[in-house]
C-alpha cells in the first residue's frame, strides 16, 4: 500500500513516499518543498534509485506545493508511482492533539475541527499542519487521510507530572497543563533502542533525549511515557537553538515592565531570540556554536556548557522519578550526529551506574548503536530516529 507522509510547515512540507506491507516497508521517495508564500519557491525530489530532481518557482500556497510534489511523484522521468490511483492514503504529522487524541485517527470533520480549536495553543504548527490535511481533500479528493499528532504518547503521564502549581480554574477553562512534543519519536526510538539493549520495553525505565534545533528528554516507564521536558508549549526544559526553556516566570515579567513588551513581543523574545541564539549572538545552530566554542569563545562556552547540563539535569531528575533507568537514548539532528553531546552528558552519570564506551561513541553517527560499556549496568544508546516510518505505520494500520 503506497502511503504519503507529510509534516506540513508554515512555509515549507516535508514529505515521502513509503509502499507499507504488513511486516514491511519501503522507501520510494522524499523531498522537501521551502520557500512557500515568498517570490521563489524551491522542490527538492529525491526518488530512490532515480536522480534528484529540483524546481525553483513561485510556490503562493501549500495547495500548489502539494500539486508539484504528485506531479513529481507521476512524472515519467523521476516519478516513483504510475498514477496518483496507486497513493491509498495520506498520513499528516499534526504537533498538537490536546486531550483530544490519545492516539492517531483517520480524519473527519470532527478532527479538523479539534484540530483547529487548538491553534491558540500550537499558532506554529497547528494552522499549517492543518492546511496540509485541506490541500489534500482539494487535490486528492476520497483518498483516506490519518492524523498522527506529537501529543498523543505523552497522554498517559499522570496528573501529578502534567498538572502546573496554578489556580485550578485555569485548567478547567482553557486546558493549562503540561502536553509534551516530539512523542513520536521518543515512543520510536524508546521501542527500537530497548530491542537493540534486550530490554522489554512494555518492563523498563527508558530516558529518551531528542536533541534537534528544538529538543526534549522523556521518561518511559514501562512503555508509557511518565513525564517529559516539553509543557504546555514546545518552549518549557531544555535550552534549545532559539528557545529559552526552563525559567522564572517572574524573570519575564519582570523584563516585560522595564521594557515596556507587549505579551506577543515576550513570547517572540523567548521562543525565536533566546536559547544559545540569545546567550551567544553567534547561532542558533549547535555547529557554529561548536566552533566557536572551539575558538574559546567564553559566551559559546557558556551557552555549549548550559545547553548539555540542562539535558544532564533531567536525566538524573527522570531517573529519580521513575526509580532507576536501564537506558538512556539519544536521537534527533544533534543526538544522534554529536559525540561531544553524548560524552557529556553522561559523563558524572557513573554514580547511577553509566559506564560510556568512549571509544564506541566516537564517530557514531546516524547510526543505532550501544554506547556504554558491557558491564554497564545502565545502557546507553544511539538511535536514527524515524518519525515519518511512524506516521506511515500508524496510518496503514488504520486504512488498512
Amino acid at each position: 500500500m503506497v502511503i504519503l507522509v507529510l509534516n506540513c510547515g508554515s512555509s515549507s512540507i516535508k514529505y515521502q513516499v513509503i509502499d507499507m506491507e504488513d511486516a514491511s516497508s519501503k522507501l520510494l521517495a522524499k523531498g522537501i518543498v521551502e520557500r512557500i508564500g515568498l517570490p521563489e519557491g524551491d522542490l527538492t525530489h529525491k526518488p530512490v534509485g532515480k536522480e534528484p530532481f529540483e524546481l525553483h518557482q513561485p510556490i503562493p500556497d501549500h495547495t500548489t506545493g502539494i500539486k508539484l510534489v504528485l506531479d513529481a511523484l507521476t512524472d515519467p522521468a523521476h516519478g516513483v508511482i504510475a498514477s496518483l490511483d496507486e497513493v491509498k492514503a495520506v498520513g499528516h504529522r499534526v504537533a498538537h492533539g490536546g486531550e483530544f487524541f490519545p492516539e492517531s485517527c483517520i480524519v473527519t470533520e470532527d478532527v479538523k475541527a479539534k484540530i483547529r480549536s487548538l491553534f491558540e495553543i500550537a499558532p506554529l504548527h497547528n494552522p499549517a499542519n492543518l492546511e496540509g490535511v485541506l490541500s489534500i481533500e482539494k487535490v486528492l479528493p476520497g483518498v483516506k487521510q490519518v492524523t498522527v499528532f506529537d501529543t498523543s504518547f505523552h497522554q498517559s503521564i499522570p496528573a501529578v507530572n502534567y498538572m502546573y502549581a496554578l489556580p485550578h480554574a485555569y485548567y478547567e477553562k482553557y486546558r493549562v497543563r503540561k502536553y509534551g512534543f516530539h512523542g513520536t519519536s521518543h515512543k520510536y526510538v524508546a521501542k527500537v533502542g530497548a530491542e537493540l539493549a534486550g530490554l522489554d520495553f512494555h518492563n523498563s525505565r527508558i530516558i529518551t533525549c531528542h536533541i534537534g534545533n528544538g529538543g526534549s528528554v522523556t521518561a518511559i516507564l514501562n512503555g508509557k511515557s511518565y513525564d517529559t521536558s516539553m509543557g504546555f508549549s514546545p518552549l518549557d526544559g531544555l535550552v534549545m537553538g532559539t528557545r529559552c526553556g526552563q525559567v522564572d516566570a517572574s524573570a519575564i515579567t519582570f523584563i516585560g515592565e522595564k521594557e515596556g513588551m507587549s505579551y506577543a513581543e515576550l513570547n517572540t523574545m523567548m521562543n525565536k531570540k533566546s536559547g544559545v541564539q540569545g546567550l551567544t549572538d553567534i547561532s542558533s545552530d549547535m555547529r557554529d556554536i561548536d566552533r566557536a566554542y572551539d575558538e574559546g569563545n567564553p559566551r559559546a562556552i557558556l551557552a555549549r556548557d548550559m545547553h548539555y547540563g540542562r539535558i544532564r539535569k533531567f536525566v538524573g531528575e527522570y531517573a529519580a522519578e521513575m526509580g532507576g533507568v536501564d537506558l538512556i537514548v539519544f536521537t534527533g539532528g544533534v543526538g544522534e550526529n554529536s559525540c561531544e553531546m553524548r560524552e557529556s552528558v553522561c559523563t558524572g552519570l557513573e554514580f547511577m551506574g553509566v559506564e560510556f564506551d568512549r571509544e564506541a561513541n566516537k564517530g557514531a553517527r546516524g547510526v543505532n548503536q550501544i554506547l556504554s560499556k558491557p558491564s554497564s549496568r545502565v545502557k546507553v544508546a544511539v538511535i536514527a530516529t524515524d518519525e515519518e516510518l511512524v506516521i506511515a505505520t500508524d496510518t496503514y494500520n488504520l486504512v488498512k
